[in-house]
């Protein structure tokens, strides 16, 4: 019963990922990090070498599958694909017609995570300073870059995968707006919505190569400079608020093939500035409410991570 009760906590922060991460700005790594499963998540997924064949081989499957770690693997992707599947139109829905709402959720949800986050590390000194300044410009400045159109094509859709994926472990930086950002968005939205499974199957194929093969690199991060990672991890969460400010002026576009409108460069403004640009009601009381509900989600998903980690439980 316990093990199934863990199951269910697992599948329950796939769904949120999977939604978090439909959302270009808000990383599903964020979410699992929160969750209490970030380093489980990436010591798994790094087993997945060359050589795992061969040690199927030598170790037969029940032990290569615990090795792995792939009950937790396939719960929590499982959870990701229902939630990515489900939601994919909701999220679209509230963008395009709730923005501020969806906006200060997440901007809440991030603010109250680096909190979270920053308790993970263990003694503060000049390094880690400077790991949390590097993560904050790196994360400003991904925000601001220049977006480019790729073809959709098999070898683009690939290589866009496996770029996304590692936006999308890394707190503070999402997958979906590196493909924004790539001109690949609005294609792979489509394709998730009419589950096109032959371009769905380039995405996944580029995404797996690219998650085994960082998951090595941040692997080893966290081995040896566990604070000093953390705290870029937590610059690169701060900076990427930015991008969640949930008042924003749109200065350019990308024009989808049935004529709407994915908002590429948007600079953050005061509530008052955003009124008078687009003449809409900033909607300030619901920010706020929006806001505290997403920072409510981050302590209940950390409390039920406690939970988990908890021998007795």
């Amino acid at each position: 019963m316990k093990d199934l009760t863990k199951l269910f906590r697992i599948a329950v922060v796939g769904l949120v990922m999977g939604a978090a991460e439909v959302v270009p700005g808000v990383s599903g790594g964020t979410i699992a990090f929160i969750s209490g499963i970030y380093e489980r998540l990436i010591n798994s997924i790094k087993q997945f070498t060359p050589f795992l064949p061969l040690q199927l081989k030598k170790n037969g499957i029940k032990s290569t599958w615990r090795r792995v770690d792939a009950t937790f693997l396939l719960v929590l992707f499982a959870g990701m694909g229902v939630s990515i599947l489900v939601f994919a139109n909701a999220v679209s829905y509230l963008l395009h017609n709730e923005p501020i709402a969806i906006w200060s959720f997440f901007f809440g949800l991030v603010v109250v995570s680096t909190g979270v986050v920053s308790r993970e590390i263990t003694s503060y000194g000049t390094n880690v300073g400077l790991g949390i300044g590097i993560g904050l410009v790196i994360g400003v400045a991904v925000t601001y870059l220049i977006p480019i159109t790729l073809e959709p094509t098999p070898l683009m859709l690939f290589v866009g995968g496996s770029i996304a994926v590692c936006a999308w472990i890394l707190p503070g930086l999402s997958g979906s707006f590196i493909l924004l950002l790539l001109g690949l968005y609005g294609f792979v939205i489509d394709a998730i919505k009419s589950l096109d499974v032959l371009n769905l199957a380039f995405i996944a194929a580029g995404a797996v190569v690219g998650l085994v093969s960082f998951s090595q690199v941040l692997s080893r991060l966290f081995a040896l400079f566990k604070n000093e990672t953390l705290a870029v991890l937590i610059g690169f969460m701060l900076g990427s608020l930015a991008k969640l400010w949930p008042w924003k002026n749109t200065t350019s576009y990308q024009i989808e093939a049935d004529g709407s409108q994915i908002p590429l460069i948007q600079e953050p403004v005061f509530p008052g500035v955003y009124t008078a640009l687009t003449g809409q009601d900033a909607q300030i009381m619901m920010a706020i409410v929006c806001a505290l509900i997403g920072g409510a989600l981050v302590l209940v998903l950390h409390w039920v991570a406690r939970i988990n980690n908890d021998p007795e439980n």
